[in-house]
């Protein structure tokens, strides 16, 4: 079972399964995160949708690139959450399956794709604080409590 993190789906609503993989970079003793500006700052892990015929790691490789501009290498799965959400820039509401990933930041090679993303470098006090989403700060909790 996976757990569900967020609001409860709502009765009335046909929510669109839509999974995804995401990343925690840790880079020396910091983070590697993007926010996204509008419309509201929302600060993410990196990740995003799998596209069809897409493997998750494809994607994750693709959507961090896209997101903050780096190539990450030796990914590993962490664990996973859904939530249920209106991305309006889709005019979709989905059923977010997220798969979280650790892996390792190897350089930076490009700004940013993803309209209106920006990179971030962040400590894990203020990743904690920060994350905009319950389950990315519960994926990144586990992640701390692995490494302690």
């Amino acid at each position: 079972m996976i757990r569900r993190m967020g609001t409860p789906p709502q009765r009335n609503v046909t929510y669109r399964l839509r999974p995804g993989a995401y990343a925690i970079l840790p880079l020396k003793n910091r983070f590697l995160m993007t926010a996204q500006i509008t419309p509201e700052i929302d600060v993410q892990l990196p990740g995003g949708g799998i596209d069809p015929g897409e493997s998750p790691l494809q994607a994750l490789h693709r959507e961090v690139q896209e997101e903050v501009g780096w190539r990450i290498a030796a990914p590993r799965r962490l664990g996973a959450f859904r939530r249920f959400v209106y991305m309006p820039e889709y005019d979709l509401w989905a059923e977010k399956l997220c798969a979280v990933y650790v892996a390792r930041p190897v350089r930076r090679i490009a700004e940013p794709i993803e309209p209106d993303h920006v990179t971030l470098v962040l400590s894990a006090s203020e990743c904690e604080e920060s994350l905009g989403n319950d389950g990315d700060r519960m994926m990144f909790r586990r992640y701390l409590g692995l490494r302690s």
